[in-house]
């Protein structure tokens, strides 16, 4: 019994000092400390309610929007003849060999009749085009008119049926982070739709404020040209045309032709057969702190007038040189592209209603847009058509007139008794009446300008440019 007991002792006594030992030697203390201050925190808690969209039926459904626009969008194919490699045969019997080059893009149904607006690159220098829609039928196409100062062109199919289309929105009315689609046909694959929002208006990627383009960052890539960007409604906003990118394909930012600017040359060349373009008369440039301070103002936004064209609508309406344009039609004027898109969708007798500043007094004048008559001639300067007084002066039979001189070659045509207002007579040895004519022979390309034109002393002189 003794030894049982000892045994019991032995062994709780060894738990114990085992016991003792972990909790001394091996177990980790745990240390509680209980602060009796409250710490304010470093962030600014915030609501775990998404604020953006408070519910799923606010969220952004494009549904509706591509549901009424992939029908309307087709591929177009654009097949051109170039001149291959000549081979010895062809030396020998004297002929050139052409090979056919296939060109894509996409293309938007305006009316159920098949008409159907897409971009000029799309189609330039075709032989044959065809059109293929969204349910696969393909169509020959007549190309009806083209405007390459815009980008656009309107080609026409003869359907078997009532074709699906897209109706115009006004896109004067587009507002900066709208919602909107852009819808192509890029690899004839059917209609592919990607979203974005509008990220700014009136942009000019040609740096002479010759353009007015709506951006969007939607994805578009080369094969999108020519195709919709459409508002959430589906309704059209503007003709995709170009992508911002330094490889080829999107990597931001994409531009379309502004819908109203698309519509009112398509009604053009369908009316007229070409575009009617009408003008303000004015030349001039956007303000900001330092041109403002150059020229002696307060103002850093809208459009500053540095010359009035001679008898042009806006000569006859009274506006002088140093008026600043603020508005146009109620719209808001900061930079000479917003007033170039205004205009750009506007026609010779249309009347404009401008807003600007005279010696920091707000007037409102009414202009009334006259056909574009003037044209920077390259080397000599801008030219204008004549009335018979310019011609009487100068004794010639006709021609158009010089109203300002090249900055870069002014001196030496003044050396050689050349001054604005004398009348240049023929280009490329044809005879010029206008300005129209200017333009046509120029687009006849020459490796040589030639000019003829009477100076300041009466007589004739001629000009040879390489």
């Amino acid at each position: 019994m003794k030894k049982i007991l000892s045994l019991v002792l032995v062994s709780a006594l060894g738990g114990v000092i085992t016991l003792s030992a972990y909790k001394l030697f091996l177990e980790k203390e745990d240390k509680v400390v209980v602060e009796s201050t409250q710490t304010t925190p470093t962030f600014l808690p915030t609501n775990n309610v998404n604020t953006l969209f408070n519910s799923t039926n606010e969220a952004p459904n494009f549904t509706l929007a591509a549901e009424n626009t992939v029908n309307a969008v087709v591929h177009v194919k654009n097949v051109t003849l170039s001149s291959g490699q000549m081979t010895f045969e062809d030396l020998f019997f004297g002929r050139r060999s052409q090979r056919a080059q296939l060109g894509t893009g996409s293309g938007v149904i305006i009316n159920a009749d098949g008409y159907i607006i897409t971009n000029n690159h799309v189609i330039k220098n075709a032989h044959e085009l065809s059109v293929t829609l969204n349910n696969n039928k393909t169509y020959n196409a007549e190309l009806v008119g083209t405007d390459p100062k815009t980008d656009i062109a309107l080609l026409k199919i003869d359907a078997d049926e009532a074709l699906p289309y897209v109706t115009f929105a006004d896109s004067d009315n587009a507002k900066i982070g709208e919602w909107v689609l852009a819808v192509g046909n890029p690899f004839n694959l059917t209609s592919t739709v990607t979203a974005g929002i509008i990220s700014a208006k009136a942009r000019d990627l040609s740096g002479t404020s010759a353009q007015s383009f709506i951006q969007t960052d939607a994805a578009v890539n080369p094969g999108n040209s020519g195709g919709a960007l459409v508002n959430t409604n589906g309704e059209l906003v503007g003709i995709n045309t170009a992508i911002s990118s330094q490889t080829g394909s999107y990597i931001g930012y994409s531009f379309a032709v502004p819908s109203n600017i698309a519509r009112k040359v398509i009604e053009d060349i369908m009316e007229y057969g070409n575009v009617q373009n009408g003008i303000l008369g004015i030349q001039g440039g956007a303000l900001n702190s330092s041109i403002a301070e150059k020229i002696g103002v307060d103002d850093t936004e809208g459009v500053y007038i540095d010359s009035v064209i001679e008898n042009s609508g806006a000569d006859k309406a009274g506006i002088k040189k140093g008026d600043i344009i603020k508005e146009i039609d109620n719209i808001k004027v900061s930079k000479f592209s917003d007033l170039k898109g205004h205009i750009s969708a506007k026609r010779p007798n249309d009347i404009v209603n401008l807003k600007l500043s005279r010696d920091g007094d707000i007037k409102t004048i009414s202009v009334t847009l006259e056909k574009n008559e003037t044209f920077t001639l390259p080397l000599v300067g801008r030219i204008k058509n004549t009335n018979p007084s310019d011609l009487k002066k100068y004794k010639a039979p006709h021609g158009v007139k010089i109203i300002k001189l090249n900055d870069e070659y002014s001196e030496y045509w003044k050396n050689n008794g050349i001054e604005e207002g004398c009348i240049i007579t023929s280009i490329n040895d044809v005879k010029v009446k206008s300005v129209d004519d200017v333009q046509s022979v120029l687009r006849n390309k020459s490796e040589s300008l030639r000019i003829e034109l009477i100076n300041i002393k009466g007589e004739k002189e001629r000009y040879n440019f390489r």
